[in-house]
């Protein structure tokens, strides 16, 4: 278990597209994940639940390995508490992290998970990518799309979105 720990890597997983005429696991699997609208973020690891739940969304969501400063922005910047309310130092304080840096941290080392932390919403409302998106909305990121896995590049989209 510990060696497992040591190979876990923060995901960001985005929703692209909206779920009219979607089947009913892919919605299902959408709920689960806490991607109820389009251009919501959830931060996650790559244990193989959660990888096989983005695949079997994948015609929905795009989704990738996250850096230190894409988490710490979308924590200063989009972390939001239950009621609407910004994350503040004595949140933090009271949830034992000294600062946002210290949470975006083990966020990122996966030392933490976001969405099990008390009275926090565990997603990320975010803005429509500034410029559009770059390629169909209906196609997968390696055959010039947006969706599916697209690796380092979602800090990218996602400093976009911000």
């Amino acid at each position: 278990m510990a060696e497992d720990a040591t190979q876990r890597r923060c995901i960001i997983a985005v929703r692209v597209r909206g779920t009219i005429s979607a089947r009913r696991e892919a919605r299902e699997t959408l709920q689960m994940l806490r991607l109820t609208r389009n251009n919501r973020a959830v931060l996650i690891d790559n244990r193989p639940a959660f990888v096989g739940m983005l695949n079997v969304v994948r015609a929905y969501v795009t989704w990738g390995e996250a850096s230190k400063e894409t988490v710490m922005l979308l924590l200063s910047k989009r972390g939001r508490l239950v009621g609407d309310k910004k994350l503040t130092e004595e949140y933090l304080q009271k949830i034992s992290y000294k600062s946002i840096e210290k949470l975006a941290d083990a966020l990122f080392n996966c030392k933490a998970e976001y969405w099990k932390l008390p009275q926090i919403q565990p997603y990320f409302k975010l803005h429509p990518p500034t410029k559009g998106f770059k390629g169909n909305i209906k196609r997968s990121f390696t055959s010039g799309g947006e969706l599916g896995y697209r690796g380092a590049e979602i800090n990218a989209l996602v400093n976009r979105m911000l």
